[in-house]
């Protein structure tokens, strides 16, 4: 009988219990003035110009912010360029390993024609006082032998500037196009 009764104890503790969690729970339901209004998910949109921008786009983008920083012979940092101090900055940035003087460029890359360049990509330029690649440029519009192309001019400018590749200086020392990206 002892035993009877204990365990009609534990039920009704457990009917207990339960009464109180569900008087509980009862009790502090917000009530429906109270209620959390739903949020509304964000409408996504697509759009084709974003799902198109590259890694070119950005270099490009992070060269034309440095227009106009003045040229200076072996410069690689804000405070002044040479071309090839210029291309590597940039490409730095991106964590893009690129070798420093312009020279180097003429074996490193990919070679592509000019009719088929892209942004981002390099163009390399006889030196004007030698036979051997003395500057180069990124593509920051790409249209084959009008391109246009951002670097770090020693010429009148002397700061980094945009230059149209049928410009008459460049046309004529004008190598090859390359792609490291």
């Amino acid at each position: 009988m002892k035993k009877a009764s204990l365990k009609n104890f534990g039920k009704l503790i457990f009917l207990v219990l339960v009464l109180i969690f569900v008087s509980y729970v009862t009790y502090f339901k917000p009530k429906a003035s109270e209620a959390q209004p739903e949020l509304e998910e964000p409408e996504i949109t697509f759009n084709s110009q974003q799902a198109n921008y590259t890694l070119q786009d950005s270099i490009v983008q992070y060269g034309m912010e440095l227009l106009g920083t003045p040229y200076v012979v072996a410069g690689n940092g804000e405070e002044g360029f040479d071309c090839s101090g210029y291309v590597y900055f940039v490409y730095q940035h991106f964590n893009i390993d690129v070798p420093r003087s312009s020279a180097a460029f003429e074996n490193f890359g990919r070679e592509v024609p000019i009719e088929q360049v892209e942004k981002g990509d390099l163009l390399l330029f006889l030196s004007p006082t030698r036979d051997a690649i003395g500057h180069i440029g990124i593509v920051s519009e790409a249209n084959g032998v009008e391109s246009d192309f951002i670097h770090a001019t020693s010429g009148r400018q002397m700061k980094v500037v945009i230059t149209n590749l049928s410009n008459q200086g460049y046309t004529r020392r004008f190598v090859k196009a390359i792609r490291v990206i």
